[in-house]
């Protein structure tokens, strides 16, 4: 399937937008010809990342907000599928890192970092839904935590495992009306340098969302 722009340039929601492989993102489905809407909770950091991508707001929309809040969160993406038209492709890169090992770990807390690593998935993907037609796509920033958990960070796991499983209902769901849903497994530790750069993993999810739909597959683990 090829990403490029057709009648009218397509539209790239990224949620949770910020200087990691989410900004990666977004800069690089930019650079293929997409508007881009940013949603995220730091006003200075979305308004930089927007910057850094086009001045224009035809070409680059920031939304602040919480995306755990559900109202707020579903108002920020339904605004943004107004503006722009449409949504071709969602990226969904939150979670929670919590130092707090299972025995330390209430069940609050837990529930907490699940809202926002699995949970707002939903939010994001019930909002923007009404804007995605066949051939749109979901993308989810996945981890290997989600199997081989650290108890250093149990909740980590738990919301890696989670959202993974999310997907694959969420490929299952759509798959009829042509929108499929994918995460990116990354194993391995983020870093300045190597093959886990943010702009390396950003790759290997603009090569996923691009996969052929007859092949597809709704995880696919990125090993560097």
């Amino acid at each position: 399937m090829s990403l490029a722009p057709t009648v009218k340039q397509p539209v790239i929601v990224v949620v949770a937008a910020g200087p990691g492989v989410s900004g990666s993102v977004a800069r690089l489905f930019a650079e293929h010809g997409y508007r881009v809407g940013l949603v995220g909770r730091s006003r200075t950091t979305v308004h930089e990342l927007a910057a850094g991508i086009a001045t224009d707001e035809e070409q680059v929309r920031p939304e602040v907000v919480d995306v755990t809040d559900v109202e707020a969160a579903t108002a920020a993406v339904t605004r943004l599928g107004e503006a722009f038209g449409r949504i071709d492709v969602l990226h969904f890169n939150p979670s929670a890192y919590r130092p707090k090992n299972p025995l330390s770990l209430s069940v609050d807390e837990l529930l907490s970092d699940v809202a926002l690593g699995v949970g707002a998935l939903l939010t994001s993907v019930q909002a923007a839904r009404p804007f995605m037609s066949s051939g749109a796509r979901i993308t989810v920033t996945g981890s290997m935590a989600a199997d081989r958990p650290s108890p250093a960070a149990a909740s980590l796991g738990v919301q890696k495992a989670g959202v993974r499983n999310l997907v694959q209902s969420l490929d299952a769901q759509l798959r009829p009306e042509g929108i499929r849903a994918v995460s990116v497994t990354v194993r391995g530790t983020l870093a300045a340098a190597g093959p886990f750069t943010p702009d390396r993993v950003a790759q290997a999810i603009f090569a996923a969302a691009a996969q052929d739909p007859d092949a597809w597959r709704a995880e696919i683990p990125y090993e560097g």
